[in-house]
C-alpha cells in the first residue's frame, strides 16, 4: 500500500517511533544493511524478500550501486526500480539499475504502481449518467472520483501504453524482468462503499446489469470488468515482452470466495452476503484471480487496527494471530502450488487512531514473527514488507530475521507441501507443517499454558507434536 494513501499516526499504543524519520533514503538503506545480518547460506532458488524502503538506494555512484545490491544479495533482499509514465528520466534510471542487476545475475524487479493511475481520471465521460442524462460521479471513495464501471473502454488503450512501453524498453535493452507489481486499489469498478447505490441510479449501469438489486450479481459485474482491465493493462503488456515474469496486484490472490479483512478504503455495504465470527463480518468475494492474467499471488496480512476489536480472546495476540493467520491460510491453501504467493506483510498497527481505542494492545514482536513462520509453511513463498518511512528500519529488521532463518529449511520451502491450514477458534497451540523427502517441518507456536504434545492428523496417522517455543521442528516420517 502506498504510503501517501495513509493517515497513519507513529504512534503504537503509546509507543513513539523516532527511529528513520530524518534519514535519507540512502541513510535507510545502509543501516538495514548495517542491521541485518548476510544468508547463512545463498539463498538459491528462493524468492528474493522484498522491502518497501529498497525502492530508493539513494545513490547515482555505481560503484556504490553495486557495492549496495551486493550487500542486499547478502541477505536475500532484492532493490526495486520505479517506473512512473512518460517520465523518461525515471525510466533511464530504472534501465541503469536493471543493467547493473542483471550483470550480477541478480533479479530485476519493478514498482509499477505509478502507471496504474487512473482509469477515473476525473474525464466526464467515465462518470454515471442519471435518468435525465447527467453524469455524476460517486464520491464516497474519499479523493478518487469514481464513475461508471461501463465507461472505460476509451481509456484502456492509453492506460496500456502505459505499461507496454517501458516492459517494451527493457526488452529492447536486453534486460529480462523478473517481477513487476502494483498497488492498483482505488480506480475501476469497487463494489463497496456507495458503488452499489450510485449504480442503481446510472441508466447504463442498470442495462448493463439486469439483476443489479442482487448484490452478489452486482458484484460479479464489477469483479469481471476489473479483472479483465487488470489483464489487459498489466499483465499481458508485461508477459507479452517478459513471458516468464513474476506480475500481480496488492490484494489480488486466489481464496476460498471469502475475505477476512478490510482495506483501508472500504466500508461494508448492507446486505453484501457475508459470515459472521464475534464482530467481524468475512465477506463473500469474487474469484477474480483467474480472469486477470497474474502469475504471482498477493495477499495482505496486516494488523489493521479494527482487527483487534473483532475477537474477545483473553490472549491479545491471538486477536491479531487468528484474523492474519485466517487470511494467509486463505491465499495458502487455495493457490496452486505452481503460483507463487508473494504477500504484504506489516506489524505496527494500520489505521491506529488518535487516541486508540480503550485496550488496545499493539501486536507482540515475538507473536508476529511467528505469524509470518506459519505463513512459509502453509505456502507462501517470500513476503512483501511494506511500511512508512518512520517505521521502516523496525519492521525491515522483524521480517528479515525471519526471512533470514528460515533458510536453514530452504529445501523443505521449496519443495515441500503444506499439510494443515487449520487456524484453532480459540487461543491455543497452533501448528503448521511442511512436508518433505519423508520427513515434516513443523512449527508450534502456544497461545496458552498447554505443554502436552498436541496432535496433528497426517492422512491415516496421529503424530504428537511437543511444544518448543520459538523453535521449528524437523520429524521423520518413515
Amino acid at each position: 500500500m502506498q504510503p501517501f494513501k495513509l493517515l497513519l499516526t507513529a504512534v503504537a499504543c503509546g509507543i513513539i517511533t523516532h527511529q528513520v524519520q530524518a534519514m535519507t533514503d540512502h541513510e535507510l538503506i545502509r543501516e538495514i544493511i548495517r542491521t541485518t545480518q548476510p544468508l547463512s547460506q545463498p539463498r538459491g532458488d528462493r524468492l528474493p524478500l522484498y522491502l518497501w524502503p529498497a525502492h530508493n538506494l539513494g545513490t547515482e555512484d555505481e560503484s556504490e550501486i553495486v557495492e549496495l545490491l551486493q550487500q542486499l544479495e547478502a541477505r536475500g533482499i532484492a532493490a526495486i526500480a520505479t517506473w512512473r509514465p512518460y517520465d523518461q528520466a525515471a525510466l533511464d534510471e530504472a534501465l541503469r539499475l536493471g543493467t547493473i542487476q542483471q550483470r550480477l545475475g541478480l533479479p530485476i524487479a519493478v514498482n509499477a504502481n505509478a502507471c496504474t493511475y487512473s482509469f477515473f481520471d476525473g474525464d466526464e465521460r467515465t462518470a454515471h449518467v442519471d435518468d435525465q442524462g447527467k453524469p455524476f460521479f460517486d464520491p464516497s471513495f474519499g479523493h478518487q472520483p469514481m464513475g461508471c464501471p461501463f465507461a472505460l473502454d476509451f481509456r484502456l488503450p492509453e492506460m496500456r501504453r502505459r505499461l507496454a512501453e517501458p516492459s517494451a524498453a527493457y526488452a529492447g535493452a536486453g534486460l529480462e524482468l523478473h517481477f513487476v507489481f502494483a498497488d492498483w486499489e482505488i480506480d475501476g469498478p469497487i463494489e463497496w462503499n456507495g458503488a452499489w447505490e450510485h449504480s442503481r441510479r446510472c441508466t447504463r449501469c442498470r442495462e448493463h446489469i439486469p439483476d443489479i438489486e442482487d448484490f452478489t450479481s452486482f458484484q460479479t459485474s464489477l469483479r469481471q470488468i476489473r479483472s479483465a482491465l487488470q489483464r489487459q493493462m498489466l499483465a499481458e503488456p508485461i508477459l507479452e515482452h517478459h513471458p516468464h515474469a513474476l506480475v500481480g496486484n496488492y490484494a489480488v490472490y486466489p481464496h476460498n470466495g471469502y475475505r477476512y479483512w478490510f482495506d483501508y478504503f472500504e466500508e461494508f455495504v448492507e446486505g453484501a452476503p457475508h459470515k459472521i465470527d464475534g464482530r467481524a463480518r468475512y465477506r463473500k468475494w469474487y474469484h477474480e484471480f483467474p480472469e486477470t492474467g497474474y502469475t504471482f499471488a498477493m495477499p495482505v496480512v496486516y494488523t489493521w487496527q479494527d482487527i483487534y476489536g473483532w475477537y474477545d480472546f483473553d490472549a491479545p495476540d491471538y486477536r491479531w494471530f487468528y484474523n492474519m493467520l485466517k487470511v494467509g491460510s486463505n491465499a495458502g491453501k487455495s493457490t496452486p502450488a505452481d503460483i507463487p504467493v508473494i504477500t504484504f506483510v506489516h506489524w505496527h498497527t494500520v489505521l491506529l487512531s488518535d487516541p486508540p481505542p480503550p485496550g488496545l494492545q499493539q501486536f507482540s514482536e515475538e507473536k508476529y514473527q511467528e505469524l509470518l513462520w506459519h505463513l512459509l509453511l502453509r505456502g507462501h513463498d517470500t513476503l512483501f514488507m511494506w511500511s512508512v518511512k518512520d517505521e521502516a528500519l523496525k519492521e525491515s529488521q522483524l521480517v528479515h530475521q525471519v526471512y533470514a532463518a528460515s533458510h536453514e529449511y530452504g529445501d523443505f520451502l521449496l519443495h515441500g507441501e503444506p499439510v494443515t491450514f487449520a487456524v484453532p477458534a480459540r487461543p491455543g497451540p497452533v501448528v503448521s507443517a511442511v512436508r518433505w523427502d519423508g520427513k515434516l517441518l513443523v512449527r508450534r507456536t502456544d497461545f496458552d499454558a498447554t505443554q502436552e504434545p498436541v496432535e496433528l492428523q497426517l492422512e491415516d496417522r496421529t503424530l504428537l507434536i511437543p511444544r518448543k517455543d520459538g523453535q521449528c521442528q524437523v520429524i521423520a516420517l518413515e
